[in-house]
């Protein structure tokens, strides 16, 4: 016997209600796995040193501190300073957390890149135009202290090699982690995709795959960026530009 199927009607959704659906979708998408490109802004006609704004969020259950720094382009120290006393890891549900997006432009000539140690934060200048890029660093952690002064940009390279100075290997094989001579490019290259030469030969502002040292102390003295910054500034900063690195 061949039983009888119901079949019941769907309900019709009109064609701007099914877009603004995908709309949001998209959006919401966007703003849970898409970090932000760098910052720029429109240096201010009055003679101000301020740019930007801060925010604020309200708190989600899976919100940590790293996550909405690389959301917001901003570093880790940068959000715990932000914020004292909101648990870093495990903020509480609809917490207000604020997102600190105001800075204070460099003393000194607006021109080629500006390091901060300080604000671990650099700046870029681009010649000709009216505009300031800003990143969030890692710098170089106690007893591998980031250099100060002025220096310039020597040479890019992308997909780069990793050549671990004498020192650097002498420490990671006391701590049981012997390195090879020479580390390849790819997922494993403390690099990431882009290297940048300075005139102090032996510091380079480069990529990470270890994104969590981002805006900290952390490094061996070069100065870190998210993937994805150092891409952009990659393909934005000439050789040849000044750098000062300042504190």
């Amino acid at each position: 016997m061949i039983k009888a199927v119901r079949f019941f009607p769907v309900a019709k959704v009109a064609p701007s209600r099914i877009n603004q659906l995908r709309l949001a979708s998209a959006l919401i998408a966007g703003f849970i796995v898409q970090p932000s490109m760098a910052a720029r802004y429109e240096l201010p006609s009055d003679g101000s040193s301020v740019v930007g704004s801060k925010q604020f969020v309200i708190a989600r259950f899976e919100d940590t501190f790293a996550d909405l720094a690389e959301r917001y382009n901003l570093g880790y120290q940068e959000m715990l300073d932000a914020n004292p006393g909101v648990d870093a890891w495990l903020p509480k549900v609809g917490t207000s957390i604020q997102i600190p997006t105001q800075f204070t432009l460099p003393e000194g000539p607006r021109a080629g890149v500006v390091i901060n140690l300080a604000e671990l934060r650099l700046y870029y200048f681009p010649a000709g135009t009216r505009y300031v890029y800003t990143y969030p660093v890692g710098i170089g952690r106690e007893g591998w202290s980031s250099p100060s002064g002025t220096t310039r940009i020597t040479e890019k390279v992308a997909n780069p090699s990793w050549f671990p100075t004498p020192s650097i290997r002498a420490e990671h094989a006391a701590d049981g982690d012997p390195l090879p001579s020479r580390v390849p490019p790819g997922p494993d290259n403390p690099l990431g995709p882009y290297k940048i030469r300075l005139g102090q030969s032996t510091y380079l502002i480069h990529g990470s795959n270890k994104k969590f040292g981002i805006g900290t102390r952390t490094s061996h003295g070069c100065f870190r960026m998210y993937n994805h910054d150092i891409e952009e500034f990659f393909s934005r900063v000439p050789a040849g530009t000044t750098v000062r690195i300042i504190n």
